[in-house]
């Protein structure tokens, strides 16, 4: 059975709007003084709450620690489909994809960079629950991957360890972005790193595919 994080509030809305709170006010804290070091006062405080209120909402500090990295994965699983509802071609989707994950990284650049740090501080069951979300989110990759396979336009390739460089890409700007901000951005940072994955994949008829999408598009 999936463990999950205890409420003592019955309405949905409710929780979900104190919990959102927690979980910003704690992915700062924890980005900046430490997960071990930041305390659920600093959490309340930081959110404009009184210290009573969160045992409401969660048991202990692991459990603002488990929302905050939960937290990140739903984004990823909420803003990869949404990046496909565009449609397009195999190569589209992947390219897609990767931006939309990319995204999410750039935008919650702490919280991934806590991830590395603190997911080791999780009990083993939340552990487990994170891990399997990570796979959840690995699958939409994947999927592109092998419908581009599918289709004749990318190579045989391990795929799996092609997802795993992929989410390394990813990760890589939030892990170095204080040295990477000083020289590009983040869009040309996806653009490169796609340009390295594609000229390592597409087929003749990918590069076909591709630079005929692309000219409809009038780009060069």
């Amino acid at each position: 059975m999936q463990p999950c994080v205890v409420s003592n509030v019955d309405d949905p809305a409710l929780v979900e709007m104190r919990r959102s709170q927690f979980v910003k006010a704690a992915s700062e804290l924890f980005a900046r003084k430490g997960y071990h070091r930041t305390t659920i006062r600093d959490i309340t405080q930081s959110a404009g709450l009184s210290t009573g209120l969160i045992y409401s909402y969660v048991r202990a500090k692991e459990d603002v620690l488990f929302l905050v990295l939960e937290n990140v994965l739903k984004s990823y699983l909420a803003e990869i489909p949404r990046a496909l509802e565009a449609g397009g071609g195999p190569v589209e989707r992947f390219c897609a994809t990767v931006r939309a994950y990319c995204e999410v990284i750039g935008d919650k650049p702490d919280a991934t960079q806590l991830a590395y740090r603190e997911t080791k501080s999780l009990g083993a069951d939340y552990q487990t629950v994170i891990k399997n979300m990570e796979l959840e989110t690995n699958q939409l990759i994947i999927d592109r991957i092998e419908e581009c396979i599918d289709a004749g336009y990318f190579r045989p390739v391990n795929v799996e360890l092609l997802t795993y460089r992929i989410v390394l890409l990813a990760h890589g700007w939030a892990l170095k972005a204080w040295r990477l901000q000083q020289f590009t951005t983040l869009d040309e940072y996806i653009d490169e790193g796609l340009d390295l994955f594609l000229n390592a994949l597409l087929t003749p008829e990918g590069w076909a595919h591709y630079r005929e999408v692309r000219e409809g598009r009038g780009v060069q």
